[in-house]
């Protein structure tokens, strides 16, 4: 059940009874109609912009439509008044019924809230992606959680949804991996060492310089650098994407498919992409332009294999491959968007750091040429993260050596905390973590005044089983016993989750399940608060075991909804608060 479709559905019904009855002219188009909550709760359960859309098109004033549809849907029964306010928008009240419905729907219905809009169409989220020459890092973060909560909204829209890891591991930075564990695979056998050139000093690499000297003994011990560094950076890539997988883990996250940037490289993978875009007369030999404003030392103009990006939105065209044959660093990634494409997804997601904003007008192109416009591809920005205590930024890493990682934040917080608040904020909004609201116990951290909502709910539920109430069967309950307004209040903001799931999923934006439950949760912590004054809100009713049930399901059926929607940000429901 998604009431504000069902509901939109009607004023469309009615908008085309209207264009038969001569009343508007035939063939209006609907696509910028909507339902949606009004901005003031005051002016009733919903409003729709359709008076006001359809104006121009029909050649009419936005009030004298809105005055005919007030009429037409005022005659059907969920409808108890439709109000024409201003120039021609239109307020609904909705009868205290429909909000039973909804209240049923949430407690008997498994897939209240799930969408059909994804239709099983295959889409392709790739997060984290990080380097692998250590932990995950804080600055990982955001772009994890992030990319996992919308996996999974996606999911809960009916997508059919890939959870994909990019592993880079094809460029330099692996083989000064391979060296800083070379370095501390010498130190294991007792050697004096000293990081230099760019090495990685983190004690992270200790244990897998000792697995190291576990594996080959003394083999590599004063050999030079052609005798092993091939096999130690396979060793250390292996080593630090086991431990990258420890630090998903502790985030709650699971991929389906890690892919090696180093399979594209000597297996003809990136001649077949560029090949076909050659194909299609998008690889040029040229020269670019020289920079804007101030001109590089080094710059000099140079012969090069261009793809022509720039018919596609670019600002320029961009480089694949050197005058001496070596391939760009654009390269591998338009084969790794190759594969996805040849893979049969549907949509791409791309979740990169903000440090990649120059990165995605080509990778738009690039996929757009591949895929001939078919496949879409978004990529979503994920903005720095900066920690706060005690009004400091905070600083905790040694064993990392220069940055504070995953685990340090879980281990300080725990996964939910951190899952549910980083997800408070827009992806590309820069966000300051503070670790003392983290933890505190008001209304003004997020995650606590949930899970409150929820921990209050299975108390009642406790107290209600102490009192010897029966409650196994809430649907059955008399709902028209929970109709005070604060009640119904709670039972509107129930109704909002299917939209809301929806307008999420479309815009790729799981922050807004974070505040949409913050919302519903502050409705449910309202109702209960109002009882405190008014004995006939209250949950408990031992008088009155009718009423009781009642309350009790609307209550229950709010907590469903929390817990779908914790679900999607990939937190657990609270049963009590310790």
């Amino acid at each position: 059940m998604n009431l504000f479709s069902d509901i939109r559905a009607l004023v469309i019904d009615c908008l085309d009874v209207l264009a038969a009855e001569g009343v508007l002219p035939d063939g209006l188009a609907y696509d910028n109609v909507t339902v949606e909550p009004p901005r003031d709760p005051a002016h009733g359960d919903m409003a729709t912009n359709a008076a006001m859309v359809l104006a121009k098109p029909a050649r009419m004033k936005p009030r004298d439509i809105a005055d005919a549809l007030a009429g037409k849907l005022g005659a059907d029964a969920r409808i108890s008044s439709a109000e024409v306010a201003g120039p021609g928008f239109l307020n609904l009240r909705l009868a205290a019924g429909v909000w039973a419905d909804v209240v049923r729907a949430a407690l008997t219905d498994a897939s209240y809230g799930t969408s059909d809009m994804g239709q099983g169409r295959k889409i392709n989220v790739e997060y984290v992606s990080a380097n692998p020459t250590g932990p995950l890092h804080v600055g990982h973060t955001r772009g994890a959680i992030f990319g996992d909560a919308l996996a999974s909204l996606l999911d809960y829209a009916g997508y059919d949804v890939t959870r994909e890891y990019y592993i880079n591991d094809g460029g330099g930075q692996v083989d000064v991996l391979a060296r800083s564990v070379y370095l501390r695979y010498l130190e294991a056998h007792g050697q004096e060492v000293t990081f230099e050139d760019g090495t990685y000093p983190g004690d992270y690499l200790i244990a897998a310089g000792e697995a190291l000297k576990d594996k080959v003994g003394d083999a590599y011990v004063g050999k030079d650098e052609d005798v092993w560094l091939a096999e130690v950076r396979s060793f250390a890539t292996d080593a630090m994407m086991d431990l990258i997988r420890e630090d998903l883990a502790a985030l709650g996250i699971k991929m389906d498919v890690f892919f090696s940037e180093k399979s594209l490289y000597g297996t003809g993978r990136i001649e077949q992409a560029i090949d076909d875009l050659k194909s299609k007369d998008l690889i040029y030999w040229g020269t670019l332009k020289p920079p804007k404003g101030k001109m590089p030392e080094d710059w000099a103009p140079r012969e090069q294999w261009l793809f022509k990006s720039t018919e596609f939105g670019d600002d320029e065209d961009r480089p694949v491959q050197k005058g001496d044959g070596a391939w760009t660093y654009f390269a591998p990634d338009i084969a790794y968007h190759y594969d996805k494409v040849t893979r049969g997804f549907d949509g791409l997601v791309d979740v990169f750091g903000a440090d990649h904003t120059g990165y995605v007008k080509r990778m738009k192109a690039a996929v757009a040429a591949l895929s001939e416009g078919r496949v879409p591809l978004d990529i979503k920005l994920a903005q720095i993260v900066r920690l706060f205590k005690n009004g400091q930024e905070f600083k905790m890493s040694k064993r990392a050596g220069t940055f504070i990682t995953v685990r340090d934040l879980v281990d300080e917080v725990g996964k939910d905390v951190a899952r549910f608040i980083m997800l408070t904020r827009k992806n590309d909004t820069p966000f300051d973590f503070d670790f003392d609201k983290a933890v505190e116990q008001s209304k003004d951290n997020p995650v606590f005044y949930v899970q409150y909502a929820s921990a209050r709910v299975h108390s009642v539920l406790r107290k209600a089983a102490e009192a010897g109430i029966d409650t196994s069967d809430p649907a059955a309950a008399d709902l028209s016993l929970a109709a005070h307004e604060a009640e119904l209040a709670l039972a509107g903001k129930i109704a909002e989750w299917p939209r809301v799931v929806e307008v999420a999923a479309r815009t790729h934006e799981p922050h807004r399940v974070a505040l949409y439950l913050y919302d519903l949760a502050s409705e449910l912590h309202s109702l209960w608060n109002r009882g405190n004054d008014d004995a006939s809100l209250r949950f408990l009713q031992e008088d009155n075991i009718p009423a009781t049930q009642a309350k009790i399901a609307l209550i229950r059926a709010a907590n469903v909804v929390i817990s779908h929607g914790l679900g999607i940000l990939g937190v657990t429901p609270a049963k009590e608060m310790r």
